[in-house]
């Protein structure tokens, strides 16, 4: 008999079943052991497309799941699932919350004053120096700082709150055992030695594959009562992350940078659109202080010395932040595979004006995040748009 968590993993790991089909299930039937225990027909009344609930009355693979759950003590994770006391209160109020979480550390993420500062992983040196400033003095005053663990902006964020003496976590696009970029992970250390924690829905072992990374966003967002995007360009991950947080109802602010930078022109759209100006850290503090009303904060000392600082790696040329997916083992890209998939997409739209996520996944018989992957491609290339409510349409 399985034991009560892998149950969780099970139901996540059946095929068609998103973050949206697990709340539903959840909301109905309570733990996931007692949704195993239905048949399709009761699991499909629900409200789940049939396919999909034959898929979990179905499913037997737990043996995988169960040696997965032994790995987490070995290298200090545990799972954090929706219906523990102390899963996030910022991220249980999205739509689309993980079931579950992968927490590598000790930190408790019951804390609900946490701002993400996120923004160019080729950064410049005015944009690396205000994120550390950003992390720091937003830590020492008893905020949780967040960010992706990326090069850049979010590795200065991070050892901005490590040099506050702070507390940080990393929201990963792979799994909690796997660091990336590898030069972080003496960063990714002082994290966990600092009292933080590095975050992840992924199983672990997972790869940081360029379709875990859209997934990935809504949760850094979605922990937050405030999104700061120091350095983006037009085109970017940052903007993503920023247009989730406003789907999630988060506050979205922008560094202002040169009209002369690419680096900064995504930034400076968000503020053409309504996001508030960011100029020192009272600029984040006062916008939030109505939400943070009846919560203390507590201010933190800066110690006169700074947490020593892990050695900065030279910068690689300049590339995505997100890693390509679809490779040979030569590494090339294999377009032709990317083509059928987004084709099959893009003939599910065309049958209806807006689509929702859950649908298209359904529809396409693709998996969640190559679906969510080959969205954002689409998006960026102008021939998909998205709708509040997670709609999709064609452009």
């Amino acid at each position: 008999m399985p034991s009560p968590d892998v149950y969780w993993l099970a139901l996540r790991s059946a095929r068609g079943v998103g973050p949206r089909t697990c709340k539903l299930l959840i909301e109905k039937f309570g733990a996931p052991e007692k949704i195993f225990q239905l048949n399709a027909d009761e699991i499909a009344a629900a409200g789940v497309p049939r396919n999909t609930a034959r898929s979990i009355a179905e499913f037997r693979d737990f043996e995988p799941l169960e040696k997965e759950l032994c790995e987490l003590p070995n290298i200090g994770a545990r799972l954090l699932k929706w219906t523990d006391a102390d899963y996030p209160p910022n991220l249980r109020q999205i739509a689309d919350p993980p079931p579950f979480l992968f927490v590598r550390g000790t930190a408790q993420l019951s804390d609900p004053t946490c701002i993400a500062i996120v923004g160019a992983r080729a950064a410049s040196d005015i944009g690396r120096r205000m994120a550390q400033r950003l992390g720091l003095e937003l830590a020492a005053k008893g905020f949780t700082v967040v960010s992706g663990l990326a090069r850049g902006i979010d590795g200065e964020a991070h050892q901005g709150a490590l040099d506050a003496h702070g507390k940080t976590l990393a929201v990963l696009g792979c799994g909690v055992d796997v660091i990336y970029p590898a030069e972080h992970r003496k960063l990714a250390d002082a994290i966990l030695a600092g009292g933080g924690a590095l975050v992840s829905e992924l199983p672990i072992g997972t790869q940081p594959l360029a379709e875990n990374f859209p997934t990935r966003n809504r949760i850094l967002s979605g922990l937050c009562l405030g999104v700061v995007i120091v350095e983006a360009a037009e085109k970017s991950g940052s903007l993503i992350t920023a247009r989730m947080a406003l789907e999630q109802d988060r506050q979205v602010f922008a560094v202002p940078g040169s009209p002369l930078s690419g680096k900064t022109r995504g930034s400076n759209r968000l503020l053409k659109e309504g996001a508030k100006l960011v100029e020192c850290v009272e600029d984040v503090i006062e916008e939030l202080a109505p939400q943070m009303a009846g919560r203390p904060v507590a201010t933190r000392i800066v110690p006169d010395e700074p947490v020593p600082r892990p050695p900065t790696p030279a910068m690689p040329a300049p590339r995505a932040e997100i890693p390509p997916i679809a490779q040979s083992a030569e590494g090339a890209k294999a377009p032709e595979i990317v083509s059928d998939a987004a084709t099959t997409i893009l003939g599910n739209l065309k049958e209806s004006e807006r689509l929702h996520v859950d649908s298209i996944i359904e529809s396409s018989g693709l998996n969640a995040q190559t679906v969510l992957r080959l969205l954002l491609e689409l998006e960026l290339e102008g021939r998909v748009t998205q709708h509040p409510g997670k709609l999709f349409s064609l452009a």
